[in-house]
């Protein structure tokens, strides 16, 4: 987190922020059929659609499609080799404490991706609020939404994260104290 220090204005940071979307990352790896089907596999996900060629061939589909959890999977850089990735946009918000808890995870699917699609994604602000904790009476609360789309710039998917910066109770006893 980007932790400032003296004064903090809220409104100043949600005039920045908010709205500010990120470049397009596209996933290292296009969808495959392997990976769906290990996945399937192991969480024992029988589902024709995904495991099954030529059943999935003769649906409105036309092809394998990935099970919507993977799509944050596809989107990405793989295990490895590791990739060095530059500070996520939530990094950059400045907040008052550094201590970050991810609250919450929602995933909306749109569109199912399939066998040779390309995932991208982009992150943007959606919201930065002050909401008090009884940690810390002025904690930071970030909403993230992470926008993923084929190959064809059309959405298929959207993550929104909650996240909330704290300080330690000594940064808030330091500042009751002022």
């Amino acid at each position: 987190m980007a932790k400032v220090e003296g004064g903090y204005d809220i409104e100043a940071v949600r005039k920045e922020w908010v709205g500010k979307e990120s470049a397009a990352s596209t996933g290292r790896y296009p969808v495959e059929y392997d990976p769906i089907r290990r996945h399937c596999h192991m969480v024992e996900d029988t589902n024709p659609l995904f495991l099954d060629p030529q059943f999935a061939s003769e649906t409105r589909h036309g092809a394998v499609i990935a099970p919507p959890v993977m799509v944050d999977y596809f989107a990405g850089n793989g295990a490895w080799p590791r990739v060095q990735e530059a500070p996520r946009m939530m990094q950059m918000v400045p907040t008052r404490g550094d201590r970050l808890i991810n609250l919450n995870q929602t995933m909306e699917f749109y569109k199912p991706i399939k066998v040779g699609d390309r995932i991208s994604s982009r992150m943007r602000i959606a919201d930065v609020y002050e909401k008090g904790i009884r940690l810390d009476p002025r904690a930071v609360w970030i909403v993230m939404e992470t926008l993923m789309t084929n190959q064809n710039d059309e959405l298929v998917a959207m993550i929104r994260n909650t996240l909330l910066t704290h300080r330690t109770p000594e940064e808030v006893a330091a500042e009751m104290g002022a």
